[in-house]
């Protein structure tokens, strides 16, 4: 069935302060608010959220946030412990709008994790929406520009669609965590997505290094590296695109790893060609040169992990294993992997201090805290 024939409710573009703050006066009586965003990461280098959709089961709504200089309005929607939003994949869209706004988060509910609690066999929207309602998503926009402006009425229509159905997805999901005795685990984990932050934002030092260690580079194709790195920072960024479209990742490791000397040398460079030469030729041989003549930046300091981590470490994942097994679930849904990994650094030796480390997660603890303790106890007197 084409989604688009189904669709009755209206669709209202809001890209004025008065406009936004009628929207905001409809959006505050809702109990469930579906919610959305559309950045332009494959077109810039910083990228920014260029679109954000709501849906009531009543009205789709597009807001611009190019238009409007103030969507502060939209913080007490976010916040509320009262309206449930509900994203399909809140992650990256709570990481954005943080970003962005500075919103905080309060009572979400994420269908693409009820879904991986759920044992989907594909959490995707379009697939998702397609085994529960025969329905079928057109994503030819998936990699639009949604931050050139005007959007075409074509754009704004695939827009509306990735909240529209989303409040009847989350009945139909919440319906089965209920009849499977996993809603409480998945309100756990929805909370805990409402503090998530860009961890990934890091200095370029920190983004340097992890493309570095891909490969074994010696001590001055490292230099050499970092080189380059800098250089495809400073085009990207005054040119406003994203780093990838000035030169991807393997060719900036290949050339590292050749050290070209010239031109000719540069052409043979696997992934370069004459266009790619003309364009950063000179400025990549300059790069390469200086990489010869400098140490490369200091590595990062990283502790060795003791025997006795690795051991509980190595503990708590075979219990963990087993436990999704038998529940028919994935399983760092049993025990999320950092929560693990801190369990096994921090070796509580009781069930108070396990609970402090566990407080976000008190459905775990009450159904597998004193499981966890005597596998720590078990690894103390090993």
């Amino acid at each position: 069935m084409d989604m688009d024939n189904s669709i009755t409710t209206e669709m209202i573009w809001v890209d004025t302060p008065g406009a936004l703050a009628k929207m905001v006066r409809n959006l505050e009586p809702c109990n469930f608010l579906a919610v959305d965003t559309e950045s332009n990461s494959l077109f810039a280098y910083q990228e920014q959220v260029c679109l954000i959709q709501f849906s009531t089961g009543r009205e789709d709504y597009l807001v611009d946030p190019l238009a409007l200089d103030d969507l502060s309005s939209l913080g007490s929607i976010f916040s509320s412990p009262i309206i449930e939003k509900i994203f399909h994949a809140a992650e990256y869209d709570i990481i954005c709008l943080r970003r962005d706004f500075g919103f905080s988060f309060e009572n979400i509910f994420d269908t693409m994790l009820a879904g991986r609690i759920l044992k989907y066999p594909q959490i995707g929207l379009a697939a998702m929406l397609e085994s529960e309602f025969n329905l079928t998503l057109d994503k030819q926009f998936q990699r639009a520009n949604w931050g050139e402006r005007p959007l075409s009425e074509e754009q704004k229509a695939y827009a509306r669609l990735d909240t529209h159905y989303l409040i009847d997805l989350r009945q139909r999901l919440n319906e089965q965590l209920v009849e499977k005795n996993l809603s409480e685990l998945a309100r756990e984990d929805f909370e805990r997505m409402t503090k998530v932050h860009a961890s990934y934002v890091e200095n370029g030092l920190a983004h340097f290094w992890r493309l570095a260690l891909k490969e074994e580079l010696d001590y001055q194709q490292l230099a050499v590296l970092y080189e380059l790195y800098q250089y495809r920072e400073r085009v990207a960024r005054a040119k406003n695109k994203p780093v990838f479209k000035v030169l991807g990742d393997k060719v900036l490791l290949e050339i590292a790893r050749k050290t070209p000397r010239n031109r000719d040398m540069l052409e043979h460079v696997p992934g370069m060609n004459r266009r790619m030469v003309g364009m950063h030729g000179g400025e990549i041989l300059i790069a390469v040169e200086k990489g010869m003549n400098r140490k490369p930046p200091p590595r990062p300091c990283r502790l060795r992990p003791n025997g006795r981590y690795l051991n509980l470490h190595e503990a708590l994942r075979i219990w963990r294993r087993g436990r999704a097994r038998e529940l028919g679930i994935e399983s760092d849904i049993v025990l999320p992997r950092d929560v693990m990994e801190l369990i096994a650094k921090e070796e509580p030796s009781s069930l108070a201090q396990l609970k402090k480390i566990m407080q976000d997660l008190p459905w775990r603890f009450n159904h597998y805290g004193k499981e966890i303790l005597e596998i720590i106890q078990q690894e103390d007197h090993s």
